[in-house]
């Protein structure tokens, strides 16, 4: 890791850096298992990932009419996520390689919808929190992704302007909130979010990449190194 001042890249977590696709599918349907409601494809959950978990959770129990309080269902679902965390979770193909090159460039930072908690276990459990510098989750003070003060306080303690940084993520919500604070976005088209990302939203994208070596290529390129 580096704290080089110069630049920074924001990374977004699930989806991105992380294939988490099969464990959250499988917690939501769990969730879903214990209110004795019929599951839902796995595709089908992970089309509702991206807004944090109070909103998967509202949007499983929408889906299959399940009416108990959201704050209980919530709190149940965090149980049973935590237990399949890292069931089969790893990091893409080639983003350890990825982040090992982009950190002796920038300093790098994550932004995830995630609560705290999880993304440190993960982080830590797959040996990638020594690359990153700061870390905005989706529990803290800042509200979250497309809100943009999460990553207008990132670039703030690293003190760079939004011209000297770099937004990664897969999602709408990243395209968003990369817009709304005015940083350059790198849309990531094999993340599973991708797969809601509109046509403007595309066009709005200053980078559009099929892989993270790709990635780390526009870093490269944006870092002058």
């Amino acid at each position: 890791m580096t704290d080089r001042p110069g630049f920074l890249v924001v990374f977004d977590l699930d989806g991105t850096l992380l294939d988490s696709a099969q464990d959250l599918a499988d917690s939501g349907n769990a969730l879903l298992r214990s209110y004795g409601a019929p599951v839902l494809t796995s595709v089908e959950v992970v089309a509702m990932v991206g807004d944090g978990m109070r909103e998967l959770v509202r949007r499983l129990l929408e889906a299959r009419n399940v009416a108990v309080p959201l704050n209980h269902a919530l709190a149940r679902f965090v149980a049973l996520y935590d237990a399949r965390l890292l069931a089969t979770t790893r990091p893409y193909e080639g983003v350890v390689e990825m982040l090992q090159d982009a950190s002796t460039r920038a300093r790098l930072a994550v932004l995830t919808n995630k609560p705290a908690k999880p993304t440190a276990r993960l982080l830590d459990a797959l040996d990638l929190r020594k690359y990153f510098a700061d870390i905005v989750a989706g529990d803290g003070d800042q509200p979250r992704k497309p809100d943009p003060a999460g990553l207008t306080s990132l670039l703030e303690r690293a003190g760079v302007s939004p011209s000297r940084a770099l937004m990664v993520g897969d999602s709408p919500a990243d395209v968003q909130t990369a817009v709304n604070a005015g940083v350059p976005m790198c849309l990531v088209r094999y993340g599973f979010g991708f797969a809601k990302v509109s046509g403007l939203e595309r066009a709005r994208a200053a980078h559009e990449v099929d892989r993270p070596e790709a990635v780390a290529a526009v870093i490269a390129r944006l870092t002058g190194s």
